[in-house]
């Protein structure tokens, strides 16, 4: 009877332990770093989902915007940071084109570890309105005529090397600006120094009222809600289509538990699911996609599967 007393005792004391484990995170304020400035899209939906897991959190979330480097000051920020606290949250191109686009990798992708799936970026490609371009037809058939007067950039690296490939595979010479800060790029856009501009739509749409640029397509695979553009692949150009994936990722050797993974990805989806926040993600051109840590690794597969065919394309090394 003693030993059984004792037994139950020990199993009651491990039941009790699980709960408190799994709900000991955060224990002071968490950090989101986001690769991007402000008034991109996954900086918008950032502070979105900051305000509403501080409070179910109990804890401050701030977002701390590190641009620069494709995403490497911001990645390098979260690692050194060796802290479980401190999140990287933003898209995941970058991650996926820097074996391609970087000429010596400054950190190890395996250091990074998968926590939640939160949002899909819609991207667009926007032109200015001197250019005279109706449509993305238009854009095309200008680059083709007119070789190497076409100036484009993009947001991220694999986007950059999706361009870089629908260009070859046209047999277009077109050149690529490149641009520290993304939101610098829509000045020039603006002044058609730049002919086509793939991007967050949350970058150039405080540009759009002014009737200096316009969008002629979004590169997702699917027609966005509550914007009426048609897809690339609708277009006649499937090889230019791009789905912005944004989620949260932290670092190995933080050791952030299993138990923190789950929750924060549990809460991501909860506040997701959530109609204001719904709305305000429509209304900013992001696609609700909340998904737990193997969701968020299985879609980040499927971006580097596809990485990797088109860097093959244009005969990049992976390093």
């Amino acid at each position: 009877m003693y030993a059984f007393a004792r037994l139950f005792a020990v199993l009651a004391l491990a039941l009790a332990a699980l709960p408190a484990s799994a709900q000991s995170w955060p224990t002071r304020p968490v950090k989101l770093i986001l690769p991007l400035g402000p008034g991109s899209g996954a900086d918008i939906g950032a502070r979105l989902f900051a305000d509403r897991l501080t409070a179910r959190w109990g804890q401050p979330v701030v977002v701390e915007n590190r641009p620069g480097g494709d995403a490497v000051i911001a990645i390098n920020a979260v690692l050194s940071a060796k802290d479980d606290h401190t999140l990287l949250w933003g898209p995941t191109a970058s991650l996926v084109g820097h074996p391609y686009t970087l000429e010596k990798m400054p950190y190890d992708p395996k250091d990074l570890v998968p926590v939640a799936r939160v949002t899909s970026t819609v991207v667009t490609l926007a032109v200015p309105v001197a250019a005279g371009f109706n449509s993305l037809k238009d854009v095309v058939d200008y680059a083709r005529r007119e070789q190497g007067k076409l100036n484009w950039t993009s947001v991220v690296a694999v986007t950059d090397v999706v361009l870089e490939a629908f260009f070859k595979k046209a047999g277009i010479q077109a050149v690529r600006v490149p641009y520290k800060n993304p939101t610098a790029a829509v000045t020039d856009l603006v002044e058609n120094r730049l002919q086509l501009y793939s991007s967050a739509y949350a970058i150039v749409r405080p540009q759009l009222s002014g009737g200096r640029i316009k969008l002629v397509a979004v590169q997702n695979r699917a027609r966005v809600q509550g914007l009426d553009l048609p897809t690339v692949a609708e277009l006649g150009f499937p090889d230019l289509t791009f789905d912005g994936l944004v989620g949260v990722m932290a670092a190995r050797g933080s050791n952030l538990s299993s138990a923190a993974r789950d929750r924060i990805a549990a809460d991501i989806k909860a506040v997701a699911g959530e109609p204001a926040v719904a709305e305000r993600l429509v209304a900013t051109a992001q696609i609700n996609y909340p998904g737990n840590a193997a969701e968020f690794a299985a879609s980040m597969e499927e971006q580097e599967r596809n990485m990797d065919a088109v860097a093959k394309f244009v005969g990049m090394q992976k390093r």
